[in-house]
């Protein structure tokens, strides 16, 4: 007898799929996305090309999936593995037995958002008598940071960087500093443009204030003391500089651990201490836990281990050398196209590149780049700075590099003759002069339409060619390209009935 109430809708089917059916369509929704191995995708993925390291933290991963970081008691695996990874991170940058920060201690965490948050979240706690605390930030710090400001209720001093060195001032990050300011950050590399700040000199400003300093290297902390070993000009960054007091490093960045696992460090416990929450005021178990989450799979943390302890120190060095010859090699390329400048010269893995005067419409050109099957990201003009292109290198990269140069001329050459984007002159009244509050469903719809984002299905699909919506984004300040992306986002995730 068929059960009339049985509920079918989205993925909750009324009597079960068969396995080899679920993974096919799995595989059918997958064909859909950029590619995460092969080295055309210059953004949120990182293949180091090492065969059958996909295969060993898929099973590491498939070991520990249903274990849970919640009571490392129970579960004592995964608390070796964690403190394993710690240790680790700790030594690549500069801490452990025989440094000058021997006490480091640390956490794994879900990704760099979560790290950074928690290091403000960290120093913010550290000083209960500040009723109304601050952080001192680079406009070029990771968005993160203005993410943790908003969450935990902390005011954001934002200081702006030199429109040529892409670095805030030391000494305007050291006048930013009031008597509620409770932490001073700083990037190694930003995002962005991919420079390292002058961390020590900031650094020294904080500790000369008694402020804590935390250095950003979720995107750089796994590659910049290889690139140093291996003889390149990094800068000092990381706990060899006096003033450093926690340092975030992404595992799943240039360790090349799947996603998500981060690791935040403290130069000591005491450090450390105020980023544990626990609550026993109540009936159940006692809650502590040294992040945002309670339950964690321990698949994550198994796969991150398994994946540092395969590659190990010599193959990182290896893959720090193979990165650092292929940014070199798509900055040459990049160089040797007229229409084309380096927003700086590389010095991490990043390779970012603008305009110049009379040089191509960006965002056309990202179009005709990924027409070519090279996935890039466009990053919108801010504060005087230029749109621009970025570039993540990996080690996957290097067998690409030689086919790229053409593609990016041609590429080019493809967007002049196809001229800037022109936006019809009441999107372009919209985009500079509506304010966030002023948007309304129906303007939305509008607005959605005639930047080609329609469809009754499976959400708003976005065009084929984004040159038009970043264009419109580009013109817009900045609060109202967060409404619009906030609505724009929100017609893509709709549920499938």
């Amino acid at each position: 007898m068929i059960d009339e109430n049985r509920v079918e809708a989205g993925a909750l089917s009324a009597a079960g799929v068969p396995a080899e059916r679920v993974l096919e369509e799995v595989r059918a929704l997958r064909a859909g996305d950029a590619p995460t191995h092969g080295g055309r995708l210059f953004a949120y993925v990182y293949d180091p090309a090492v065969p059958g390291l996909d295969e060993l933290a898929a099973a590491a991963h498939r070991e520990s999936a249903h274990v849970n970081g919640l009571d490392p008691t129970a579960f004592p695996s995964l608390l070796a593995m964690e403190n394993a990874l710690v240790a680790a991170a700790g030594r690549v940058l500069g801490a452990g037995p025989g440094s000058t920060a021997p006490d480091v201690v640390g956490s794994v965490t879900s990704g760099g958002t979560e790290s950074l948050i928690l290091a403000v979240k960290t120093a913010r706690d550290a000083h209960p008598e500040i009723a109304e605390p601050r952080i001192v930030v680079p406009s070029s710090a990771h968005a993160a940071f203005a993410k943790a400001a908003h969450y935990l209720r902390v005011a954001l001093d934002v200081v702006p960087v030199s429109p040529q060195t892409l670095r805030p001032d030391p000494a305007a990050m050291a006048a930013a500093i009031r008597p509620e300011t409770v932490l001073v950050a700083c990037s190694a590399p930003s995002y962005a443009h991919g420079v390292i700040d002058p961390v020590a000199q900031i650094a020294a400003a904080a500790a000369d204030a008694g402020v804590r300093c935390h250095v950003d290297a979720c995107f750089g902390g796994w590659t910049l003391p290889y690139l140093r070993r291996l003889g390149e000009p990094v800068p000092p960054f990381d706990f060899a500089v006096p003033g450093v007091t926690s340092i975030s490093v992404d595992l799943h960045k240039y360790a090349y651990a799947p996603k998500g696992v981060s690791v935040l460090l403290h130069r000591d416990a005491m450090l450390r201490a105020p980023q544990y929450f626990a609550y026993a005021d109540w009936p159940g178990y006692t809650m502590i836990n040294p992040v945002i989450a309670s339950t964690r799979s321990g698949g994550p943390i198994a796969a991150a281990y398994a994946t540092v302890r395969h590659l190990g120190d010599d193959g990182y060095l290896r893959l720090a050398g193979v990165t650092r010859d292929a940014v070199a090699g798509l900055a040459d390329a990049v160089r040797a196209v007229d229409g084309l400048r380096l927003m700086a010269e590389p010095e991490s893995t990043v390779v970012c590149f603008t305009a110049t005067e009379g040089g191509p419409d960006l965002f056309v050109l990202v179009d005709e780049l990924t027409a070519r099957g090279w996935h890039t990201q466009p990053q919108l003009s801010y504060a005087g700075l230029p749109p621009s292109v970025h570039l993540t290198v990996t080690a996957a990269v290097a067998p690409r590099v030689a086919e790229f140069g053409p593609d990016l001329t041609a590429a080019v050459a493809a967007a002049q003759a196809a001229g800037p984007v022109a936006l019809p002159p009441e999107l372009t009244a919209l985009a500079t002069s509506l304010t966030p509050d002023a948007l309304t469903p129906e303007l939305v719809a509008g607005l959605a339409a005639g930047l080609g984002m329609g469809g009754e299905t499976d959400g708003a699909p976005l065009p084929e060619r984004m040159a038009v919506v970043n264009t419109l984004l580009d013109a817009a300040p900045p609060a109202l390209r967060e409404r619009l992306l906030v609505e724009f986002v929100g017609l893509l995730q709709r549920p499938t009935w």
